[in-house]
């Protein structure tokens, strides 16, 4: 079977035609209500990441609740950076909620596991997943989405709007790949799933059907 038919993560993404021209000068401002409230939310995702990685350790489940909660972060989280400077695919301001949006212009979903490895969850989060944390050190830069590849090419992109009033299909697309590459490692390193990330860039808004 092929890993694509497995993955238990999807990133998935409309890019939103019109673009205005400059908004994304103070996409960064118009942000920060919810930089703040990401703050305390990411607070709760590590201190309950640690509840379950000892839940999964002695049970082998990852508790519901927590699940739950955890992708809800995860997705807030996306949707303000697909806004602002992950991407900049949308001009549409991000809803304060954990919960998906079915109008918004860009889902993230996590499959619940019904059981998870109690060895793996001692090495995944970060022997396992070293490979990646370089790859996706590239793909970020020094902290999140400044002075790596995907900072680079939004920035590409944004400026090219300011000139053309267009975004280039080209580099949506393969910020799609890069970005849907950074949260698959993120669950994985959560200890939300067993499935390794594949080394792979699946590109644009969709995820593959194969």
């Amino acid at each position: 079977m092929s890993s694509a038919t497995v993955q238990p993560v999807r990133l998935e993404a409309v890019l939103d035609s019109p673009l205005s021209r400059w908004l994304w000068l103070v996409k960064w401002l118009l942000a920060i209500p919810h930089y703040v409230i990401l703050v305390f939310l990411w607070l709760a995702f590590v201190v309950l990441t640690v509840v379950a990685f000892f839940a999964i350790l002695f049970t082998g489940r990852y508790p519901r609740a927590i699940f739950d909660f955890n992708v809800g972060v995860l997705r807030w989280n996306w949707r303000v950076a697909y806004y602002s400077y992950a991407a900049l695919g949308t001009d549409r301001y991000p809803p304060f909620t954990l919960a998906d949006v079915p109008d918004y212009p860009t889902h993230l979903t996590v499959a619940y596991p019904e059981q998870l490895s109690r060895g793996l969850v001692l090495v995944k989060w970060w022997l396992l997943a070293i490979p990646h944390y370089l790859v996706v050190g590239f793909f970020l830069g020094d902290y999140w989405h400044s002075g790596g590849l995907i900072g680079l090419l939004v920035l590409i992109a944004a400026v090219a709007m300011a000139f053309t009033s267009k975004y280039p299909t080209g580099i949506f697309e393969f910020l799609m790949g890069l970005n849907r590459w950074v949260v698959r490692v993120a669950v994985y390193a959560a200890l939300m799933s067993d499935e390794y990330p594949p080394f792979r860039l699946d590109l644009g808004g969709a995820e593959p059907q194969h």
